[in-house]
């Protein structure tokens, strides 16, 4: 038995309705505007980013924001506690000190200063400024986290990208060459520095140099090996593309990714590498202050005036914590396969 439908039932798609339900409707990104609209919704990473913009722009411009010299000595306001205006009610910021008998007295009254004075972290032995010390020593540990950095760029993208695409023997050879170099500790590289140049920035430069870029290198020629086998890649080579134009166009713009992500994770380590050099006292030489050099003068005096290792140990742990939730961040934005 048939049925009959009414035709009020139905209606006419139009050519023009169906084209309209196929439209693309959300705008398209691209790969970094995509990662960063991820990024940015990390509040976590989003936060360190900002925290290590402040704490660049007070490195960079030290020498207009330091309140006092850093190197300026002046033995009469020596180990002067905290004070900053405002917060005179807080005892870690009124200016009062703890004699051998415990009891509280105003140490910027006795060394003769005036109500209008104030050293916001105090003072060391030498009666230097604390945060001036602090702001001056955070620029070199980010000067040598930075450099670092350009190291990891420029040798240790180059290495991995040649290691990589090469492969056979000369993979092998190179192989060998990073597996010496990793395996002298950076502690023995650092000492056999101090025999050929002075103690300063510039022998821990060169060791960075020597070493940082190694795991950069093995990170990029395993990147290397794995798109080289792509058929995008054979393409190329099919249509007469030269290796640089190869590396240039279409591995290293794959890679660039993880290279980010390295080169996040390197900045706090040579900062931590730093500190460690200064702390045991082959770093940074005196007068000039470094974040670790900083906590070496204030662990010595730490029961009597704690305040002198607290704060350089506290920058160190802000920068260390900020750039590795920041990298955490970027390689959740960057790397689908681990957002997976």
């Amino acid at each position: 038995m048939s049925k009959q439908f009414d035709d009020s039932l139905f209606e006419f798609v139009t050519e023009d309705h169906s084209y309209e339900q196929e439209e693309i409707q959300a705008p398209s990104r691209s790969f970094w505007a995509d990662a960063w609209h991820r990024l940015t919704e990390n509040k976590t990473a989003v936060a360190s980013l900002v925290i290590l913009v402040v704490i660049v722009v007070i490195a960079v411009f030290a020498p207009v924001l330091a309140p006092h010299d850093p190197l300026a000595q002046n033995p009469r306001v020596a180990n002067l506690p905290p004070k900053i205006p405002g917060l005179e009610n807080f005892s870690w910021f009124n200016g009062e000190a703890i004699n051998r008998g415990d009891v509280l007295y105003d140490a910027y009254e006795r060394a003769g200063l005036g109500a209008d004075v104030y050293y916001y972290l105090g003072t060391d032995a030498l009666g230097r400024d604390l945060l001036s010390r602090i702001m001056y020593g955070t620029r070199i540990s980010l000067i040598i986290a930075f450099v670092a950095a350009v190291i990891n760029l420029l040798i240790g993208v180059s290495y991995g990208l040649i290691s990589g695409w090469k492969g056979g023997k000369v993979d092998q050879w190179m192989q060998r060459l990073l597996e010496v170099i990793s395996g002298i500790p950076n502690l023995v590289i650092v000492v056999l520095m101090l025999l050929v140049l002075e103690p300063g920035l510039m022998s821990i430069i060169i060791t960075v140099a020597l070493t940082s870029w190694v795991s950069m290198s093995r990170v990029v020629r395993a990147q290397t090996i794995r798109l080289k086998q792509q058929e995008y890649v054979l393409a190329a080579r099919v249509l007469g593309q030269s290796t640089s134009q190869i590396l240039m166009n279409h591995i290293l713009p794959n890679v660039l990714a993880m290279i980010v992500i390295q080169i996040m994770f390197a900045l706090p380590s040579a900062i931590f590498f730093e500190a460690f050099l200064s702390f045991i006292g082959i770093g940074i030489p005196a007068p000039s202050a470094s974040l670790g050099s900083l906590v070496n003068e204030g662990y010595k005096t730490f029961r009597f005036l704690p305040h002198l290792m607290w704060y350089p140990a506290g920058v160190i742990s802000i920068l260390m914590l900020a750039f590795n939730l920041l990298a955490d961040g970027l390689r959740d934005a960057l790397d689908s396969k681990l957002r997976e």
